[in-house]
C-alpha cells in the first residue's frame, strides 16, 4: 500500500537570505586577510655566536631560483619528502639530522613546505646561519 506524502512549499523568508548573505561576506573578509601576508618583510636568520654542529646525512638547498638540491642534486618539490625519506631510511635517531640553508631572499611558501616535509620522515632540522660579521 502506497502512502502519499503531503508537499509543503518551503518557504525562506527575506530576512533569513538576508543574515546567510551577510555572514558569508564576514567569513570571506576575514578569509582574505588571514591569507595576505605580501605586506611582510623579513631579514635573513644571523647569529652573534653560531654552534657547529655533527655529522649529517641529508642536506637540503633552497637557492636563489627557489630550486631545491638534497644533497647537491636537483629534486621537485614533490620529490622531496621521498628523497629525504630514502636517505634517512635505516639511520638511528640521533644520526637523523638534516640541515637546510635558504637563500636569503627565498620567501616563506619556499621554504615552509621543505620544513614540513623534514619533519613529516623524521629528520631533526638544523638552520644553517651566517655569523654575523
Amino acid at each position: 500500500m502506497k502512502v502519499k506524502r503531503k508537499k509543503t512549499p518551503a518557504i525562506v523568508p527575506a530576512m533569513a537570505m538576508g543574515d546567510i548573505a551577510f555572514n558569508l561576506l564576514i567569513f570571506f573578509v576575514i578569509l582574505a586577510r588571514a591569507t595576505d601576508d605580501s605586506h611582510l618583510q623579513w631579514e635573513p636568520a644571523s647569529a652573534q655566536e653560531v654552534k657547529q654542529t655533527g655529522y649529517t646525512r641529508v642536506s637540503v638547498l633552497i637557492d636563489n631560483e627557489n630550486k631545491y638540491y638534497v644533497n647537491g642534486e636537483h629534486v621537485g618539490i614533490a620529490q622531496l619528502p621521498s628523497q629525504i625519506t630514502e636517505l634517512l631510511a635505516e639511520a638511528p635517531e640521533d644520526e637523523r639530522t638534516v640541515f637546510l640553508k635558504v637563500h636569503r631572499e627565498s620567501t616563506a611558501n619556499h621554504f615552509e613546505p621543505v620544513i614540513e616535509a623534514i619533519s613529516e620522515t623524521g629528520g631533526k632540522l638544523v638552520h644553517v646561519l651566517e655569523k654575523e660579521q
